[in-house]
């Protein structure tokens, strides 16, 4: 028996007494007809992903929430920051060695793609910050699962901080260090990342006003991770197609090989992982694009998103000036749920102004330099966003220990 069968014999029972809940409930199980052979793995398991959760952080960081040692831990990985750095003294021996495994590039990472990503991440940092922000981050509010587990989380009752530590997500895969670099953050981010979902996978299950509208036995199982990682780098490349972006093949599957090593190391088994952009572009459809839907808490949570996006940079950007980017950016039925209203003109103004500046901006590769021109100035913009989401302070990912104290 390999492994992966193995692993998907243990979580059977446990995930099929899930199913048996949700259908008990009336609610409909996914679909799961996406073939494995499509993965980086090569190979599929017998376990769908909305049956697997995190074997290997979950009963860590239980034991962490459950002893009371949230907070010392939290205390001591502010320190850790860099890859190469080492982990401070005195965590629970436990902890340190699931991060020390955690850690860990897979075998197949291979760092000339890596480092092509970065020449990518160069060239096009614009439109990379304008895809996960009105792309991804507004999409996030209308996948039901991802949009709950927010809003009744701790992240919810301060927005403002839940987003800038996405957003170091975000910046952190497109820095020039990233994975590769034992001067890059992008490992410490994805661990610290994995075992912050570990902390609301314990918690939330204990919100009575998560439970209230739950249709899974618990939160972020490896399909939920699936479907957030389909709304960044797939959305992302979707919508550069759509503004017609042509970009050379080899960076693209250097993006798609940067994101891949990020779904492994947030925990999402390799079996699940799409080993191209064609196995990507099969598999979305089934998972993603299904799943969109309006939900009460995602209104709300899209409303707070625009407020904050309006504050920063001092304003620059209007509040109607980012609706209008939104309905621009997923379309109208989207705009609809999330209750955001027309501008007439603006809205028609954006959707010819939008291709024509990538236009230009395309055009502008061809100049001598401008890869750093371009980097230097998206760089300014980047670094200007993240000091006013973290207050001036260092941004730091940590484990939760609480839910939302607005709906305890």
């Amino acid at each position: 028996m390999s492994e992966t069968e193995s692993t998907a014999g243990r979580m059977s029972r446990r995930g099929f007494i899930g199913a048996g809940a949700a259908l008990g409930a009336g609610l409909c199980m996914p679909s799961w007809s996406w073939a494995g052979t499509q993965s980086v793995a090569g190979i599929g398991g017998t376990t769908p992903p909305w049956l697997a959760w995190d074997d290997e952080a979950d009963p860590v960081v239980a034991a962490l929430i459950d002893s009371g040692e949230v907070p010392a831990v939290n205390a001591l990985l502010r320190g850790w920051t860099r890859n190469g750095q080492a982990l401070p003294p005195g965590l629970p021996a436990y902890l340190h060695q699931f991060i020390e495994r955690a850690r860990q590039l897979p075998a197949w990472a291979d760092t000339s793609q890596l480092k092509l990503a970065v020449e990518f991440n160069k060239k096009r940092g614009t439109y990379l910050g304008v895809a996960y922000g009105f792309v991804s981050g507004m999409m996030s509010t209308v996948i039901p699962h991802e949009a709950r587990a927010v809003y009744y989380s701790k992240g919810g009752a301060d927005m403002k901080r839940r987003i800038s530590r996405t957003a170091k997500f975000g910046y952190d895969i497109g820095s020039l260090g990233g994975f590769h670099d034992p001067n890059g953050e992008m490992i410490v981010t994805s661990v610290k990342t994995r075992l912050a979902h570990a902390g609301v996978r314990h918690l939330l299950p204990q919100s009575p006003h998560w439970r209230g509208d739950a249709d899974q036995p618990k939160p972020i199982s490896q399909r939920d991770i699936l479907v957030t990682w389909h709304s960044l780098p797939t959305s992302v490349m979707r919508s550069l197609r759509k503004w017609g972006v042509k970009v050379p093949a080899a960076e693209a599957d250097a993006f798609l090989h940067s994101w891949q090593i990020a779904a492994h190391m947030l925990g999402v088994r390799d079996e699940y992982i799409p080993a191209t952009w064609a196995a990507a572009d099969a598999q979305a459809p089934e998972i993603l694009d299904p799943v969109l839907a309006p939900t009460p808490e995602g209104v709300k949570l899209a409303q707070m998103l625009l407020d904050l996006a309006a504050e920063v940079d001092g304003g620059a950007f209007s509040r109607p000036l980012l609706e209008s980017l939104t309905r621009y950016f997923l379309g109208d039925q989207i705009a609809g749920w999330l209750d955001i209203p027309r501008h007439p003109g603006q809205d028609q103004m954006l959707a010819v102004a939008w291709p024509y500046f990538v236009r230009m901006k395309e055009a502008g590769l061809y100049i001598p330099g401008s890869n750093s021109f371009y980097w230097a100035f998206d760089e300014i913009l980047r670094q200007g966003a993240m000091w006013y989401l973290g207050e001036g302070q260092p941004l730091n990912i940590e484990i939760p220990y609480f839910n939302n104290p607005n709906y305890s």
